[in-house]
């Protein structure tokens, strides 16, 4: 019974953890204009996204890729224009929510780009099942390349635990309870 209450409690500790804010880290990303990653897939984050903040540097840049270029974007798969949100990048995407870093606005090596932007309007991850989170260059211009290390945090929600994690538990709690039966 201990152990099946311990499983409940270690269940408990998972979920509780998970609601801090999720954090995409890359080292030595090179992204050419308009080419973006998904960082997160669609349905893979729960929560209010309130904020995203950014603490990157510019290694490399071609064609006048600024440290500002790195971009957070919100959209359905297939990526395209239009989408929810667009943090940072030169080039307009068409999001219905749009913001700028507040520096970065250089594409000399070991530019830093840093801070938080506050959302004017939460987006509501659980209302929006479909969208996806991708980072990249937002800066559109031919032949444009940036490369970039750090880290960019989506304020306000957490990664939907694997099925699996669950289980994991669950099973846990099981195998315990039949060793001591």
């Amino acid at each position: 019974m201990k152990t099946f209450i311990a499983s409940g409690i270690a269940a408990a500790a998972l979920v509780s953890a998970a609601s801090a804010d999720v954090t995409f880290s890359f080292t030595d990303q090179t992204w050419t204009g308009f080419n973006f990653t998904e960082a997160y897939a669609a349905g893979s984050l729960t929560g209010n996204l309130t904020g995203v903040s950014v603490n990157a540097t510019l290694n490399a840049s071609t064609n006048y890729t600024y440290a500002d270029d790195l971009c957070v974007y919100m959209d359905e798969s297939p990526l395209s224009v239009g989408g929810l949100l667009q943090v940072g990048g030169f080039s307009n995407l068409n999001a219905t929510q749009r913001y700028s870093w507040a520096n970065g606005g250089d594409s000399a090596p070991g530019t830093p780009v840093f801070g938080t932007v506050s959302l004017t309007t939460a987006i509501d991850m659980d209302r929006n099942p479909l969208q996806s989170i991708w980072i990249g260059n937002g800066y559109g211009a031919a032949g444009t390349s940036g490369t970039w290390t750090g880290t960019i945090t989506l304020i306000g929600v957490t990664a939907v635990p694997a099925p699996g994690a669950f289980a994991l538990l669950g099973l846990a709690g099981l195998t315990g309870r039949r060793r001591r039966a």
